[in-house]
């Protein structure tokens, strides 16, 4: 193999690439990046056998061939060369070469024969959306996904559809998220759960992308496609659980607020929060009252009034901090909506005038 790249392609390139790459040290070619050229084509491949990615990068080839090189060496080096803009990579026998103007260096590569095949799936039952409403949908959610729960479907994202929406949920059992965004173009599955490991390298490698990404599923696996890059994960086998029916159908107290607001009380309550997080919201509707108090036994209290719409009947709820705020990246509203159902029931947390996402934060047990 040998071709010539410009530096900056080859690097983004490898940027995207290099997070997938594994760190399985039983399996040292999975740690390797799987370099393609033919037809003045670039086709760099990675995969940790849960999620792959295969990019396209249009270079001049000048001897087709195959090499993998590890990913641990090559991006960092390739970042390195801050003063050169084309590069010359060539391999002879299990060594890769590379050359710029002011450097040469030869790297050992890995057994291109051992390098895993990444599934193609096929077109046939795809759907097209923007790349930033897939990420938006995914980022809305994905903080409430569980992180190392032992049941798998806890620590997914679910993909299901209603209609003209692309639903996306999350749960960890103490908070669940739901973003709804609108798709032209109904798919054929009923649901599907990503790992949230995978769903975080969505977002990482289609977060810039101004174009339109193509999503297929079939035989446990996703596809998406865009422009050059096709990246593929494992989906779970599981059943979501069925959130519709923890959600409160009715409301005995309620508040508006703006967002602001309610961010800065919370920086301060924050401050004299327990060690789990524990604060308590104090609404008396009645006397047009909204504090959120926060106390622990190392440092102090503090109490914080904040100015709100209020209706309903006086209630006192011990929340966790990090869970309450959490969803606050995701209302894109100035003011926010919390509606409460009771001391033991979920906290309903929305945007005002925004029905697309809900949050339901669970209470912590009353002192």
């Amino acid at each position: 193999m040998k071709i010539e790249c410009i530096k900056e392609q080859l690097e983004e390139v490898l940027n995207k690439a290099d997070k997938i790459a594994g760190k399985n040290t039983t399996l040292a070619v999975l740690s390797g990046l799987y370099f393609d050229a033919r037809q003045n084509l670039l086709n760099i491949k990675a995969t940790n056998l849960d999620i792959g990615i295969s990019i396209k990068l249009p270079v001049k080839v000048i001897e087709p061939g195959t090499v993998v090189i590890p990913s641990r060496i090559i991006t960092p080096f390739i970042s390195s060369l801050s003063r050169d803009k084309n590069i010359t990579l060539s391999t002879k026998e299990q060594t890769l070469e590379i050359k710029t103007s002011s450097t040469k260096t030869n790297i050992k590569t890995l057994p291109t024969e051992e390098f895993p095949i990444i599934p193609e799936i096929g077109e046939d039952n795809a759907f097209s959306m923007p790349a930033r409403d897939l990420v938006f949908g995914v980022r809305s959610v994905i903080y409430a996904a569980a992180t190392g729960s032992i049941k798998p479907e806890l620590s997914s994202i679910a993909i299901t559809h209603e209609g003209d929406f692309l639903v996306f949920a999350a749960t960890d059992s103490f908070r669940l998220a739901e973003k709804k965004v609108k798709i032209k173009k109904i798919p054929h599955f009923k649901q599907i759960l990503i790992p949230q490991k995978n769903a975080a390298e969505v977002i990482r490698i289609f977060d810039t992308n101004t174009e339109e990404v193509s999503l297929s599923i079939e035989e446990h696996q996703l596809a998406l496609r865009s422009g050059g890059v096709y990246l593929t994960s494992r989906i779970i086998e599981g059943v979501f659980p069925d959130y519709r029916q923890i959600i409160p159908k009715e409301t005995t107290t309620s508040a508006v607020v703006l967002k602001q607001d309610l961010i800065n009380s919370l920086k301060t309550s924050l401050i004299f929060s327990d060690s789990f997080n524990q604060m308590t919201l104090k609404l008396s509707p009645g006397a047009k009252r909204f504090q959120i108090e926060s106390k622990n036994s190392n440092i102090g209290e503090s109490i914080h009034l904040v100015d709100a719409a209020l209706e309903g009947e006086d209630i006192s709820i011990n929340i966790n901090h990090r869970y309450f705020t959490d969803c606050f990246q995701s209302i894109t509203t100035d003011s926010i909506s919390l509606n409460f159902s009771g001391v033991a029931k979920p906290v309903l947390v929305s945007g005002v005038g925004d029905t697309s996402f809900l949050y339901l934060v669970m209470p912590m047990n009353q002192s």
